[in-house]
């Protein structure tokens, strides 16, 4: 008996809670940003997010390892209604506050990116998610107000192009402190009529 306890104690250790997040991704990106990255840790040495690969935040939150199938299942149901479209990311920004330094995309791609960022929240409404409402990429975070003068003085030009077709889960290993990409989930270009809300009678 002691044994079969032991045997369940190490099950419940084994199955603690893991951080995953969802973002927007293109391998497209990581190279030129990396070199965005680097070249700013060459001028203030090592910042917040100078390791990360290049994404745009959706949300972030812990679950049970047993319970991410699910997630997938519904963020492949909302993912099939999504059409894939071209993303112009065309301006630099900052959260001085937070002392974030961000490439932004154009105004009219941004409501895009805004729309169904808040359909994927709420399609994992259940959960308590650190939501992100704002599409950006970050270059570097918790800068001091030193290094985001620094970083807004090193990077005045952008212009980068891809396909955003697609949503991608990440999973936080918390010994490398970073997340790793786990899987992706397609667009299916297949938009649902939106419920309208009233009485049938």
């Amino acid at each position: 008996m002691h044994n079969l306890n032991s045997k369940f104690v190490l099950f419940k250790v084994l199955q603690m809670e893991k951080t995953y997040s969802v973002v927007f991704y293109s391998k497209t990106l990581v190279e030129p940003v990396k070199k965005l990255k680097d070249f700013l840790r060459s001028k203030i040495k090592w910042y917040n997010s100078c390791n990360s690969e290049a994404h745009i935040t959706i949300c972030e939150f812990k679950i049970d390892e047993s319970q991410l199938e699910t997630i997938k299942q519904k963020l492949s149901q909302i993912s099939d209604t999504f059409t894939p479209f071209q993303v112009s990311l065309d301006h630099f920004g900052s959260y001085p506050n937070s002392g974030a330094f961000f490439i932004a995309p154009n105004a009219d791609v941004e409501d895009n990116f805004k729309l169904l960022m808040k359909k994927i929240h709420q399609a994992l409404k259940p959960l308590k998610l650190k939501k992100s409402e704002d599409p950006h990429l970050s270059i570097g975070r918790k800068l001091t107000p030193e290094n985001l003068k620094i970083a807004s003085e090193l990077f005045t030009t952008i212009h980068l192009n891809f396909l955003c077709n697609e949503i991608v889960i990440r999973e936080f290993d918390p010994i490398v402190k970073q997340f790793f990409v786990i899987d992706s989930i397609p667009f299916g270009s297949n938009p649902q009529p939106e419920l309208i809300q009233g009485s049938l009678f």
